[in-house]
């Protein structure tokens, strides 16, 4: 699975709030905004706290996406 959080970064921008700032307010850890820094899985417990300060839903801020392999 692959984690694409473009769709935050955009929101943050839209909404005039920095990263610090948000994560203040969503009371996560500075470790949860740099998993989500590198794309790596973050706990839905905090994606939620994160779609609940900025008043969004979570496919508002993140994008995951299956990979499916193809054989033959």
């Amino acid at each position: 699975m692959t984690y694409n959080y473009n769709r935050l970064w955009k929101l943050l921008i839209d909404k005039g709030v920095r990263k610090t700032q948000m994560r203040l307010q969503a009371g996560i850890s500075t470790n949860i905004l740099t998993k989500t820094g590198k794309g790596e899985p973050v706990a839905k417990e905090s994606l939620v706290k994160i779609a609940t300060a900025l008043n969004c839903g979570l496919n508002d801020i993140v994008e995951i996406t299956q990979e499916c392999e193809v054989t033959k």
